[in-house]
């Protein structure tokens, strides 16, 4: 009997995939769950399974194709294999890139994340570092329909806030957005609304001058671009700066880092960033907020959900770490450890990148003394870390100066619900928690 397996919905109103690897070869005889390709979306690689067991007699995708949710993958001959109903394939659970936790420098989302830890100067940077501003994927809940509607109206579907059950796009949304940004271009031609789809400029003939190569855009990378885009457009950014004196901290996570390893974790600065963190987003839940300007409301989230930037070959990606306030060190040491290097073979699934509240990002392993990190929409702040330095710093008791490690940070923020005396009062807090690493537990 002839079955044909087909591209399941993967959810959260993803409705195609690259192919990035086909897993299975005609004349192969593969069984029911087996991986059968590795597909690309705006988010993660997820290995598709099959949905039957059989002998391959065809394979309809090939490396690049771009497929559709319902494309056939590859069709088998079940005859005498599995259930005789096969011609009905069972309910395929969500693929979500499931792979067994590996123990790699961690942090989080990493970064590491994870992030390379800022740290002394000779340390190495084991954790993944954040080359970039992190910036999620944007999952936007949405039909079909309602998409196509937004293309053919030239609006940009991520710039559009939902109405309807959780949160989701309607037409009646996209068409008030699409007059709410026709009346605002009336009234300022020369000043595009925040938010509003700007068409690109066209680039020069760069041939004429030399010769050139071009390369196709990764489906992550279109994402990364769009969303940073839309964070950059949206939000009205300002960042505060102030600096931590973590000698202590240093000395204390290198005298705990084998007790917390043999656990399964990696005691990175990053690790010990997220702790720090989620506890202030509880002091401070104005952070841990979104703005809905059509509503006029703050929406406070009652949950903390960090999210931490991961640098990988393919990109940026930011996994999050949830409930993270209710974890202790030694439990978000080990979740960071996994997510990095669940990031680092691409095997991250689309629920470990979405649902987040907040964002940190680490460059501290690339050297970086100082950065301006874009806040993660629909998030209203993120935290820089840079590299740890040593630096003169004046002892008031001794009447001198002593040398001191200072770690250079920052956060970002949505100016229209936060204050510039917020921001100095939360990013101090977060000073003065890395400067007491003897109430860290």
């Amino acid at each position: 009997m002839s079955t044909e397996i087909t591209l399941p919905d993967l959810g959260e109103s993803i409705e195609s995939g690259t192919v990035v690897g086909v897993l299975v070869a005609e004349g192969e005889e593969i069984v029911d769950g087996q991986s059968i390709i590795e597909l690309e979306t705006d988010k993660a690689v997820v290995e598709v399974p099959s949905t039957a067991a059989g002998k391959v007699t065809s394979v309809a995708v090939a490396d690049g194709d771009e497929v559709k949710v319902g494309a056939v993958l590859v069709t088998l001959d079940a005859s005498g294999e599995g259930p005789s109903d096969a011609g009905e394939p069972e309910a395929v659970e969500e693929p979500a890139a499931e792979s067994e936790p590996e123990t790699v420098p961690a942090a989080a989302q990493a970064p590491a994340p994870v992030a390379a830890e800022p740290a002394p100067p000779a340390q190495k940077p084991t954790e993944p570092a954040a080359t970039s501003p992190p910036i999620t994927a944007v999952v936007v809940a949405a039909a079909p329909s309602v998409r196509r509607l937004a293309r053919e109206i030239g609006i940009d579907i991520a710039t559009v806030v939902g109405t309807g059950p959780g949160g989701r796009i309607t037409v009646d949304n996209v068409k008030a957005h699409s007059k709410a940004l026709h009346s605002a271009r009336a009234a300022a031609p020369s000043a595009p609304s925040p938010g509003a789809s700007v068409a690109p400029v066209p680039l020069p003939d760069f041939t004429k001058w030399g010769e050139v190569e071009r390369e196709k855009l990764s489906r992550l990378r279109v994402a990364v671009a769009a969303n940073m885009a839309n964070a950059w457009n949206t939000v009205p950014h300002v960042t505060q700066e102030d600096r931590a004196d973590i000698t202590d901290l240093e000395r204390w996570r290198k005298e705990s880092a084998a007790l917390v390893e043999a656990q399964g974790g990696k005691l990175t600065l990053t690790a010990i960033a997220l702790k720090i963190v989620a506890a202030a987003l509880r002091e401070y839940p104005k952070f841990n907020a979104s703005i809905d300007i059509e509503s006029q409301e703050i929406v406070y989230k009652r949950y903390v959900n960090v999210g931490v930037a991961v640098d990988t070959d393919r990109g940026l990606v930011v996994p999050v770490v949830r409930d993270a306030d209710r974890k202790t060190l030694v439990q978000l040491t080990s979740e960071l450890t996994d997510l990095a290097g669940k990031a680092r073979e691409s095997k991250l699934g689309l629920d470990d990148m979405q649902g987040g509240t907040f964002t940190i990002t680490n460059l501290g392993g690339l050297g970086t003394t100082q950065f301006t990190p874009i806040v993660n929409w629909p998030e209203v702040a993120i935290l820089g870390m840079s590299r740890g330095a040593m630096a003169p710093t004046w002892d008031k008791e001794r009447g001198e100066f002593r040398p001191r490690l200072i770690l250079p940070l920052s956060v970002s923020y949505d100016h229209r619900i936060i204050d510039g005396a917020d921001a100095a009062r939360f990013l101090r807090w977060i000073a003065q928690a890395f400067e007491q690493p003897f109430l860290m537990t």
